[in-house]
């Protein structure tokens, strides 16, 4: 199979780092040097021939091809083995209702928030307990930073380019985890969207940074799941009241007493499902007070109905801290779940 690719020559890899930042094809850290055999060895990994079709940019009609997409893979330190998952992770945001173009263009400065299920994390060691969402194991990291490095080089999402994020945050540079499975009292994300127990997948999110939440003072689950509601409501006070999806991350310390009390996931979703919820008058509260008008009981809810929150179990297994990921803007962008090995034409399993 021929590379289309252009071969570019360099005396060594300092040099060759150099022609990366000056061409700007980096994200301002080094990459690897993507060579053909490198290259060639992500596309046989994956199966796929160099000019397969990952998706096209709905908006722009910017294609993603397999060649593409195993360049940026290597850049971004990926073994041939996590290449699958890239692959799988492009064809989601690249679905219309991931609405790609807005989230990478907004001023809102979101990133691709990446969660693996099934079979693959173990395959790849990939760690969702201790620091689960930093740099926990090598496949997370480079499986997120792919991403990235694509959305720069081959959608040219460049800061003050079409990336017009007046702050952003450091999931930009690699927002990926595994879910703890193993550790979980619950079905894994995926099974509840519609992949089979055990299939690897990857769900995607255009996701805001991380809210840290904290509780160990009860081991009563409504008490928990409050902890988690009000930070959902304070993102909706001080950023979107908009609904949307979003992800709760719930650490071992705070699933162990929700599973002894008989807490399920679905119990969980509809718990936070009926406490984010805020009405339009509490804007007042935060500097907002000139769009409350005559509207303030107007109530909002955090999520259109109790799927649409991502609850992952994830994190070490002493202390009860958490996290609330917002969405990027309300339901402007959906979350895409896919089985690894999901093609171009395949309708997605998990969209809401």
């Amino acid at each position: 199979m021929d590379l289309r690719s252009t071969i570019h020559e360099a005396e060594d890899v300092f040099a060759a780092q150099e022609l990366f930042h000056r061409s700007g094809w980096t994200d301002g850290l080094p990459v690897v040097p993507p060579t053909e055999d490198a290259v060639r060895a992500c596309l046989d990994e994956a199966a796929l021939v160099p000019e397969h079709l990952i998706g096209v940019e709905p908006v722009r009609a910017r294609t993603v091809t397999a060649e593409k997409a195993a360049v940026n893979a290597v850049m971004a330190g990926c073994l041939p083995a996590h290449f699958p998952l890239v692959v799988t992770a492009l064809t989601a945001i690249l679905r219309e209702e991931f609405t790609l173009h807005g989230a990478t263009a907004s001023t809102g400065g979101c990133a691709v928030f990446i969660i693996v299920n099934g079979d693959a994390r173990r395959e790849l060691g990939m760690d969702g307990t201790f620091n689960a969402l930093g740099n926990s194991d090598r496949a997370t990291a480079v499986i997120g930073r792919a991403i990235r490095l694509c959305l720069v080089n081959l959608l040219d999402v460049r800061p003050g380019g079409i990336d017009r994020s007046t702050l952003g945050h450091p999931g930009k540079f690699s927002f990926c985890l595994a879910e703890d499975e193993e550790g979980s009292p619950w079905e894994s994300l995926a099974t509840a969207r519609g992949i089979p127990e055990g299939a690897s997948s990857v769900t995607v999110m255009a996701a805001g940074a991380p809210r840290q939440i904290m509780n160990e003072w009860t081991t009563d689950p409504e008490e928990i799941l409050e902890t988690f509601a009000a930070e959902i409501r304070a993102n909706m006070r001080q950023y979107s009241i908009w609904p949307g999806h979003y992800a709760v991350i719930v650490p071992r310390q705070l699933r162990e007493p929700l599973a002894v009390a008989g807490w399920t996931r679905a119990d969980v979703c509809r718990r936070l499902h009926e406490r984010s919820r805020i009405h339009r008058h509490e804007w007042a509260e935060v500097g907002k007070g000139r769009v409350v008008r005559d509207r303030g009981d107007d109530e909002y809810r955090a999520l259109p109905d109790p799927e649409h929150l991502l609850l992952v179990a994830a994190g070490g297994p002493a202390g009860g801290f958490g996290a609330v990921i917002p969405p990027w803007f309300g339901g402007k962008s959906r979350a895409v779940t896919l089985p690894v090995g999901a093609c171009v034409d395949c309708g997605p399993l998990g969209a809401e």
